[in-house]
C-alpha cells in the first residue's frame, strides 16, 4: 500500500519496456516472422540501455 505512490526508476521502466517487447516479439512470432525480429532487435537495444545504466550505477 505504501508503494502505491511510489515513482519507477528509469531502470525499472526500461526493465517493463524490455519484458513487454520480448512478450509482443514471441506472440508475434507465430504469424509474422520479420515483424517479430524487429521487435527482437527493440529489446537488445533496451537491453543496452540497461546495462549502461547498470555501469553507471556502480
Amino acid at each position: 500500500m505504501f508503494g502505491l505512490f511510489k515513482k519507477k526508476s528509469e531502470m525499472e521502466k526500461l526493465q517493463d519496456l524490455y519484458k513487454e517487447t520480448l512478450e509482443k516479439a514471441h506472440k508475434i512470432s507465430h504469424s509474422n516472422r520479420t515483424a517479430a525480429d524487429k521487435m527482437m532487435a527493440e529489446a537488445e537495444e533496451i537491453a543496452k540501455k540497461i546495462d549502461e545504466l547498470r555501469k553507471n550505477q556502480s
